[in-house]
């Protein structure tokens, strides 16, 4: 397999956002986005407790993307203005589309705040393209087991398929665009060589651990974390230097402009402004605080 070659190395250092503090890869001062992916939030590990719970978010709109969370550690309960309210559990994948308007809140559970413990997750923003920012907003919840996966040869990496293909193997997830999204586990030792479209912009972020990215980069914790790779190959390969976690991403681009403001993804400052508009008039729905 011919290897994709790396275009940027990135870190995954920490920004404040309110009272928290959460690693951001994308986007830093030397990546604007991978197209279609227009923020990567990595927070926690927190310790969640009665006494510390600074990661309850309570309603807010979106519109224009789909937010997405993969829940590393921990249990959320998800509300919106679907009426929609789901437990994530660790492991779980929730992939809303909010298109013309959603509100949704996220926390920690009540009994996992009294038990206590620990909370991380991915938060990512898939961007929609220009003729399906307006469409009906739509909610999916995916249990980790209900996940497929591929296995390596020497039964050390395993790849679980959230959305789109690999290997003949499909994502439970329904997306709008060509999009893939692998949760990928690694032991000290394995290895296996991963395949893309080559059509697709692709990145692979990682978690936990260190590993080898086509024989010559290494991802570390408190390092360079993430891969940007060229579209110039069949895919890449990837080696355990110790037990690791890694998200892979990969989708094709829209080549389009992008203009965001808080909550919202749309094209034009324009459409912005009607989003903050149709908020403010009630448009996106009604979500209650508690």
């Amino acid at each position: 397999m011919k290897a994709n070659t790396i275009k940027t190395v990135g870190r995954s250092d920490f920004v404040n956002m309110g009272p928290i503090q959460l690693r951001q890869p994308i986007p830093t001062r030397t990546i604007d986005n991978i197209d279609p992916f227009i923020l990567l939030h990595h927070y926690g590990p927190y310790d969640i407790s009665e006494r510390n719970n600074p990661f309850d978010l309570g309603p807010h709109p979106h519109r224009g993307f789909e937010p997405i969370t993969f829940l590393i550690q921990g249990e959320q309960l998800h509300r919106d203005s679907l009426g929609n309210e789901s437990v994530v559990k660790a492991g779980d994948v929730q992939w809303t589309t909010a298109g013309r308007g959603i509100i949704h809140a996220e926390a920690p559970t009540k009994d996992f705040v009294q038990k206590g413990g620990a909370l991380e997750g991915i938060q990512l923003w898939l961007n929609l393209p220009a003729e399906k920012k307006m469409i009906e907003a739509n909610y999916q919840h995916v249990a980790n087991e209900d996940f497929k996966t591929v296995t390596s040869d020497d039964k050390k990496v395993n790849i679980q398929i959230i959305a789109g293909e690999l290997e003949g193997v499909y994502g439970r997830v329904k997306t709008q665009s060509p999009v893939n999204a692998f949760m990928i586990t690694v032991e000290a030792g394995g290895g296996h060589e991963i395949k893309v479209p080559n059509s697709h912009q692709s990145t692979v972020y990682l978690l936990k651990g260190d590993v080898t990215i086509n024989d010559s980069e290494t991802l570390k914790l408190d390092a360079n974390q993430l891969i940007q790779f060229n579209q110039d190959g069949e895919g890449f390969s990837i080696t355990g230097n110790e037990n690791s976690m890694l998200l892979f991403l990969s989708g094709e681009p829209f080549n389009e402009p992008v203009t965001t403001y808080g909550p919202y993804v749309m094209n034009t400052q324009t459409e912005i402004m009607e989003a903050m508009r149709d908020y403010q008039m009630g448009k996106m729905g009604f979500l209650p605080a508690n």
